[in-house]
């Protein structure tokens, strides 16, 4: 077994090719897409010695193994979980040789929801504008994975770099998202906005790739007028005929008909990604 690839032995519930995505689209209805806790993508990538772009796997909650063809480092970040190979534990957040043959395992989260997988070369897969990232919206980049799937790896670097990066963080106990009001907030009444910014959400069961759903205090509108359909962001704070808001995520639609109410800072979406339902939300507004 000498050729570059994994061979899937366990898909887990939603195991997706993941990169930082395919921005510059949106013009064409096509999604962002990619990783949504790009800071783990990078680190684990850094790891093994990737440039910070490679397509690694994102697994959601209880992980997923593969078969490696080849001999090849991995890394796994992320949510904390455990690691195996061939079934004897393996370290999580680091870099880790393993033999052509063996089975690599990735468990079920500890904490947060999603763990992701570097390889050395990165997936290889063939890339749709751009990227190799699986969007479940659009459809656009290679289904998520299935038993005995295989994927092929790229030629990885013979010498790793130091990593020069901060310790991995924990998933956040309560999630706190810095909102900046508009383009719509106008829709609701100060008593809304109020709530918004003063009251606790959680995160929803129903919650996946394309939004953070949250469950609580509905916000109230000041007309049940129409929305014609208007572009949406990564961070969008949309809010639905029942007033519960949905955070944006990655696979989030191009347009939408919703009013939004603000928008979350990029930099904020890595933690909501691994927010856990039931988590505590809160909204912090900021200029």
């Amino acid at each position: 077994m000498t050729d570059r690839a994994v061979a899937v032995v366990r898909a887990g519930a939603l195991t997706t090719v993941q990169d930082l995505g395919r921005a510059g689209h949106a013009h064409l209805g096509v999604p962002r897409s990619g990783a949504l806790d790009p800071a783990a993508v990078r680190l684990v990538n850094r790891l093994v010695g990737n440039p910070e772009t490679a397509a690694v796997l994102e697994t959601t909650v209880d992980g997923c193994a593969v078969r490696s063809r080849c001999a090849v480092t991995v890394a796994v970040g992320g949510a904390p979980c455990p690691v195996r190979v061939d079934g004897r534990p393996a370290a999580w957040g680091t870099a880790v040789r393993v033999a052509a043959g063996s089975v690599l395992e990735i468990g079920a989260a500890v904490r947060g929801v999603r763990a992701y997988v570097a390889f050395g070369g990165g997936i290889a897969v063939a890339p749709v504008l751009g990227s190799r990232s699986t969007d479940l919206l659009s459809g656009l980049g290679p289904a998520p994975l299935v038993d005995e799937a295989v994927l092929p790896l790229g030629v990885g670097t013979a010498v790793r770099g130091p990593v020069d990066a901060p310790p991995w963080p924990a998933p956040a106990e309560e999630l706190v998202l810095r909102l900046r009001l508009g383009p719509r907030h106008d829709w609701f009444t100060a008593a809304a906005l109020r709530t918004l910014a003063t009251r606790a959400y959680r995160v929803s069961p129903a919650s996946n790739r394309v939004g953070l759903r949250l469950e609580g205090p509905a916000l109230e509108r000041t007309s049940p007028a129409e929305l014609a359909s208007e572009g949406m962001v990564l961070g969008a704070v949309q809010v639905p005929p029942d007033g519960r808001p949905v955070v944006f995520l990655a696979d989030h639609p191009t347009t939408g008909g919703y009013p939004v109410v603000g928008v979350v800072r990029e930099a904020d979406l890595g933690a909501a990604a691994q927010a856990v339902p039931g988590t505590p939300v809160r909204f912090t507004p900021v200029r």
